[in-house]
C-alpha cells in the first residue's frame, strides 16, 4: 500500500461511520455481494453492516438475491446509470464531445473484434485456451474483455445521455402536478 492509500483510507476511517463506509462501498458495487464481503470492505462488523444494507434494500436503493447460497446485495443498475447521465449532462460536456467519445468507444470494440476475429468478452475469453498463447498475451486478453465489458456498459450510459439531453437538463423550477 502506498502512503497516499494509507492516508486516504485512515481518513476515511478518521471521518465516516461505519454506515457511511457501507453507503460508499455499495453506491460502486458492479457485481452482487454478500454482507460479509461489504462489511470486510467497510471495515465494519457484519451485523451493523447486514442492518444497513437491509434498510437500503427496504428504501429501494439495494435488491437482495436469496437465490445463491449465500444472500447477495446489489444496487439498481437503472438507479445508477440514470445518476450517471445526469452527472454527464450537468458535467459541462457538450452532447458534441459525448457524441465523439461514443464514437471513440465504439471504434475500440470494432478494432478489438478485427484484431481478434471475435464479437464479444466472452469469445475473447475463449481464445485464451490457445495453447500458443504466453501468459503475457493470456493476461492482455482477459483485461481487454473486462475493458470491453466495461465500455459497453458506458456505451449505453453515454447513449442514453445523448438521446435523453434535453429530459436530462437541470431543471431550476420544480416540476408542476397535474390537478
Amino acid at each position: 500500500m502506498t502512503e497516499d492509500e494509507s492516508n486516504a483510507n485512515g481518513l476515511m476511517e478518521r471521518q465516516t461511520t461505519g454506515e457511511d463506509r457501507v453507503r460508499m462501498i455499495v453506491r460502486q458495487l458492479s457485481e452482487p455481494r454478500t454482507a460479509n464481503w461489504v462489511a470486510s470492505e467497510a471495515d465494519w462488523s457484519h451485523e451493523p453492516t447486514k442492518r444497513v444494507l437491509e434498510r437500503l434494500v427496504d428504501d429501494g436503493i439495494l435488491h437482495r438475491d436469496e437465490s445463491g447460497t449465500h444472500t447477495t446485495y446489489y444496487p439498481d443498475y437503472r438507479r445508477q446509470a440514470m445518476q450517471e447521465a445526469m452527472r454527464l449532462r450537468d458535467s459541462g460536456h457538450t452532447v458534441e464531445k459525448l457524441t465523439d467519445r461514443l464514437a471513440e468507444m465504439k471504434t475500440q470494440i470494432r478494432d478489438w473484434e478485427a484484431e481478434f476475429g471475435v464479437e464479444s468478452p466472452n469469445q475473447l475469453r475463449g481464445t485464451i485456451a490457445d495453447e500458443s498463447l504466453d501468459a503475457n498475451e493470456e493476461g492482455r486478453r482477459r483485461e481487454i474483455a473486462r475493458e470491453w465489458e466495461q465500455l459497453q456498459r458506458r456505451i449505453q450510459i453515454v447513449g442514453f445521455a445523448i438521446r435523453e439531453w434535453d429530459f436530462l437538463a437541470p431543471t431550476t423550477e420544480p416540476a408542476e402536478a397535474n390537478s
